[in-house]
């Protein structure tokens, strides 16, 4: 079981004209099972959330809470909320050069489970989380995103959602830069991680044609730093036909 609950949460980041509010009073519960939709446009937050829930250092929380089964995140350092079950795929990954893909994995695994996954069985596992995402064996030589194409690295980083095995996945911008052959691989490795127990998934997307194969339960739209409206896959059916202008509009008001 997992329930993310974020309530009244407010952000800043500091700038040199002082701190710029980001999010605004952010209320969002993600419940075991579900799967959640946050579309909106350019500079509305989206990113600054799931950063901010997974603890990066340059997103002051101002206000608010975020609790994961009932236990405070914002208490817990970066590690400690992956430990806890958090996941976050990052909208730009970072290249890691010099430290393997095997290795990282490795290490990874190990941090969050506390203790070493067994050699034999982890290879495999891991040959199989790559092969599954369609990069060969020889990619777990390769340093971490290193000369890595964009789809790949969107398809590694799936690949680790399968192996680290969180309760919830925040998935920033997963579809950003894919082809359609691409969105169909990562889109399946969302939905083989959705279909086991206890799992959930907030999906940050721009556009709505990764919908059109990860079926969100809820979605929200998300403008000037807070939840305007939520609904079902309905809402980003009206988003596709209209844009944001409604939204943007009744929060210019």
């Amino acid at each position: 079981m997992a329930t993310l609950e974020i309530k009244d949460l407010h952000v800043s980041v500091d700038t040199e004209d002082g701190p710029k509010a980001i999010l605004k009073g952010v209320n969002l519960t993600i419940k075991d099972g579900e799967t959640h939709a946050i579309m909106g446009p350019n500079g509305s937050g989206k990113s600054t959330l799931a950063y901010s829930v997974a603890g990066h250092p340059k997103y002051n929380i101002t206000g608010g809470s975020v609790t994961l089964d009932g236990v405070d995140v914002l208490e817990m350092s970066v590690d400690e909320r992956a430990r806890a079950g958090l996941f976050l795929a990052m909208q730009y990954p970072v290249e890691v050069p010099g430290v393997s893909v095997a290795n990282f994995l490795r290490t990874a695994k190990t941090a969050i489970d506390g203790e070493a996954p067994k050699l034999r069985t982890w290879v495999k596992d891991v040959n199989g989380a790559l092969e599954r995402m369609n990069l060969d064996s020889t990619f777990a030589s390769r340093s971490v995103n290193e000369g890595f194409s964009g789809g790949e690295k969107k398809r590694h980083e799936i690949a680790q959602l399968e192996l680290l095995d969180p309760k919830v996945a925040i998935l920033d911008e997963t579809d950003s830069g894919l082809d359609i052959d691409a969105l169909k691989v990562v889109s399946e490795g969302v939905n083989r991680f959705r279909e086991n127990d206890g799992k959930s998934v907030l999906l940050i997307t721009h556009y709505t044609r990764i919908l059109r194969y990860i079926k969100p339960d809820h979605v929200h739209v998300f403008v000037a730093g807070k939840v305007a409206e939520s609904g079902g896959a309905e809402l980003a059916e009206e988003l596709e036909a209209n844009g944001y202008d409604r939204f943007l509009k009744a929060a210019a008001v």
